[in-house]
């Protein structure tokens, strides 16, 4: 964003991540080489479009920049907040925006397009109102780089809320990779650093909305049984004489001891002790 002037083995690899609450999906290639090529399309179309506007925005003078970029607090540009990522005000602009676009984006996208077009809705949003609220007046804001820093924050947070260990993973790597990116969040003459402040708190809280809520469920499954096979677990054994406990009265059933057993006797004694 920029101111301008005005199978079996399937099995048992999920089962024993599960029990930590993690998943590695390393028995899902098909279905993430399947993602990953409709997210390679995704992203490729989104760069044709956004290319094909800057050459449309390049031979209207730029005008398409002034009356659909954003507007700091101007009411009458405020939905223009969806309209001014795809727009850019050079070509060192767009060309500075489409290599991380493009990476951020194929990364966001991979593991799903309908979660990826949430991810992308609420960037747009949060990084839009970022600029429209705090962007200096008498600017116009235009440019992907708030969406960028949405993916951004997406990608390194995604892991984390979805225990996904490779997506973890990646997120390391890519917060690694892009570290310098952290520096156009503060105060830059010339660039819109408010957009990119919105648009990675923007791409957390995606992170945090859309995680995989079956995560949760998975890590808590284990306690949940282990606390069911604790207090169900205890077998009520009658004694050798036939009696039981209220407790196996009340469920009706009971277990038959051979009164041969040399165990009979024990029975009998915790039987009468209530145990």
């Amino acid at each position: 964003m920029t101111n301008e002037p005005a199978s079996t083995g399937r099995a048992s690899q999920s089962a024993r991540p599960a029990r930590q609450g993690w998943v590695l999906d390393v028995g899902q290639a098909e279905a993430v080489v399947a993602g990953a090529r409709r997210a390679l399309f995704v992203m490729v179309g989104v760069l044709a479009l956004i290319w094909a506007l800057q050459v449309a925005n390049y031979a209207d003078s730029y005008h398409l920049s002034q009356s659909y970029g954003i507007w700091p607090r101007n009411i009458g540009h405020l939905p223009y907040i969806l309209t001014a990522p795809l727009l850019h005000a050079s070509w060192s602009h767009i060309e500075g925006n489409s290599g991380p676009l493009f990476i951020f984006g194929f990364l966001a996208a991979y593991r799903g397009i309908a979660k990826f077009a949430a991810v992308t809705a609420i960037v747009v949003v949060t990084s839009g109102l970022a600029a429209w609220f705090f962007e200096a007046s008498r600017t116009v804001g235009v440019g992907a780089s708030g969406v960028v820093f949405g993916y951004f924050g997406y990608i390194i947070v995604r892991g984390l809320f979805d225990r996904h260990a490779i997506d973890v993973l990646i997120g390391a790597v890519m917060a690694l990779c892009f570290a310098y990116q952290f520096s156009v969040l503060l105060p830059h003459q010339g660039i819109g650093w408010q957009a990119h402040v919105g648009g990675l708190a923007g791409g957390v809280l995606s992170g945090w909305l859309l995680r995989d809520r079956r995560a949760a469920q998975r890590a808590g499954k284990p306690a949940r049984k282990r606390a069911v096979s604790g207090t169900a677990g205890t077998a009520v054994i009658p004694a050798a004489g036939g009696k039981s406990s209220e407790s196996g009265k009340a469920s009706g059933k009971g277990l038959a001891v051979d009164p041969s057993n040399p165990r009979a006797e024990l029975y009998k004694q915790l039987d009468d002790m209530g145990l």
